[in-house]
């Protein structure tokens, strides 16, 4: 770790204010001018409860990558190496698989960051003690893991070289590594790390706090990579380097609202490319079991996972639509062999899954009905097509499956209404489930199911299904006679017109190809 302690508190840079004493008796408040107050970007409690709960998902999902880089010597030497190895493409694919995921997690942190920077704006101690610990958290969790990374990628002089050059799939130039290390190697962000530490100590430390055992953790590893202790700085020294410092201390990234991990939007707040109107002329296209591809241009969505489409859910449709799609023989005689003599699989799914199917028939308070089932961060839900497609970026790809075979996907589909969200993206567990997963394991083949063969990605060491590789599965198999699946629309999108159009299957195709966070080429 001496490289790191080098950086971060060589003697030349610490912040130079002595042991300095601690204004224990002034209030934030009284600091700041009564006008500066209207330049904060105040939040409910509500969201920033939803914020600590994100911060702490984000922090699972970098101890996730480091633990998996500790398990796989082989990828990431446990100790220094004196000359450079030369891995093989399927080792660079795993080792970039690490670095993608971080970023994903730094980015999402940042969103939420920016949120709190002006805490100290509030003339709410309350408001302030949890923005400020929500900002402080958010922080160290980057600080502590960008330095765990860094310190196992630097016992191999060439992963360096790997993760320096430019990955498309996440708008990452070329150099980014450097970059990356300079951000958080940089005198800066250890001068940010001391003076926030001590406005927390000083204005928050409450150990009843969800944040708290997180922080003191990261708080303690990041002092162990520093060596010694930082001098502690008075209230008002503290708060002065804040105003000053703290845009440095975050991605460049419009300010933005996190609403946990399935959600969390970042800019442009509730305004969706796609028009209502263009939502309800999408119905009459619409069959149940058709697969929905989806996008939100500013939502930080499946975080950890790659990829340009980040969201997938079934469209079920009405009891109505799908009486008129599962009226064939086989349906009936399928149904009956299920258990029910009437062989109507309204029936069934009422009879076998009577909650669930309470549920699905429930309006809106926009009087919306019910037609999409999605995992959300709320869990696996019913959602109506409204909110569902409220995107920027919406494509409807058709299964090539006969109405029997679309039954029993949606059969299968109701099983999994209720469950949790799956933050940990573990497909080999059906407790909790992922928006991908459960398109993944409603048409997965079975015994007299044909189903749909979805490719798998390996993302740290996970073998996942992202909505990425089901376009790029379109792609790769369009004008085979063995193709899964028809595209029955795609609305792309266009953010310097504000709006979404039609697009050709032809720009279908090559959008899988399109970089995850196009924000990041320009500002990492």
């Amino acid at each position: 770790m001496k490289f790191l302690r080098a950086y971060l508190f060589s003697s030349g840079n610490r912040i130079n204010s002595g042991l300095a004493w601690v204004l224990l008796l002034v209030g934030v408040s009284g600091l700041m001018p009564a006008a500066a107050e209207s330049q904060l970007s105040y939040v409910s409690f509500a969201r920033i409860v939803s914020d600590q709960k994100a911060v702490l998902q984000y922090r699972a999902g970098m101890q996730t990558i480091i633990q998996y880089m500790e398990s796989q010597p082989e990828l990431f030497p446990l100790h220094k190496l004196t000359e450079k190895r030369l891995p093989t493409l399927t080792q660079k694919q795993q080792i970039r698989s690490t670095w993608k995921s971080l970023l994903d997690y730094i980015l999402a942190l940042d969103s939420i960051g920016q949120l709190y920077e002006n805490f100290y704006l509030s003339s709410d101690a309350e408001y302030r003690k949890h923005a400020l610990a929500t900002l402080f958290a958010a922080f160290v969790a980057q600080y502590r893991f960008a330095l765990e990374y860094i310190h196992r990628i630097e016992n191999d002089p060439g992963l360096d070289v790997v993760l320096n050059e430019a990955v498309d799939d996440v708008a990452v130039a070329q150099g980014a590594y450097d970059k990356f290390q300079f951000r958080f190697l940089n005198v800066v962000r250890g001068t940010e790390f001391v003076t926030l530490n001590s406005l927390y100590n000083i204005l928050v430390i409450d150990e009843a706090l969800p944040l708290h055992n997180a922080i003191e953790e990261d708080v303690q590893r990041i002092w162990q990579f520093g060596a010694g202790r930082g001098e502690v700085l008075t209230l008002k020294n503290a708060l002065d380097i804040i105003k000053n410092t703290s845009t440095t201390a975050w991605f460049p990234v419009q300010a933005g609202v996190a609403e946990w991990m399935g959600d969390t939007k970042v800019t442009r707040l509730n305004e969706s490319l796609i028009s209502t109107s263009q939502i309800n002329d999408m119905l009459p296209s619409l069959l149940p079991a058709d697969v929905l591809l989806e996008r939100r241009e500013w939502y930080l969505s499946n975080i950890g996972l790659p990829g340009y489409w980040p969201h997938a859910a079934i469209y079920i449709g009405t009891a109505d639509e799908r009486r008129k799609v599962f009226d064939s023989d086989e349906v009936v005689a399928w149904v009956k062999s299920k258990g029910e003599q009437s062989g109507d699989f309204e029936a069934l799914l009422k009879s076998h899954y009577p909650k669930s199917y309470a549920l699905s028939l429930i309006t809106t308070e926009d009087d919306h009905k019910a037609r999409v089932i999605e995992a959300i961060s709320e869990g696996v839900m019913f959602t109506s097509l409204e909110h569902s497609a409220d995107a920027d970026s919406v494509a409807v790809l058709r299964p090539k499956l006969n109405p029997l075979e679309k039954a029993m996907a949606i059969y299968k589909a109701f099983s999994f209404h209720g469950r949790p969200y799956d933050f940990n993206f573990d497909f080999l567990t059906d407790s909790a489930l992922v928006c991908t997963e459960l398109v993944y394991k409603s048409f997965e083949p079975g015994r007299q199911f044909k189903g749909l063969v979805l490719p798998t990605s390996e993302v740290v060491g996970r073998k996942v299904t992202t909505a990425n590789d089901i376009a790029r599965l379109f792609d790769e198999e369009y004008g085979d006679p063995k193709a899964q699946f028809d595209l029955v629309m795609f609305l792309d999108g266009l953010e310097k017109q504000h709006k979404a159009q039609i697009a050709s299957l032809a720009e279908f195709r090559l959008s899988w190809r399109r970089p995850k966070w196009h924000i990041l080429v320009q500002d990492l």
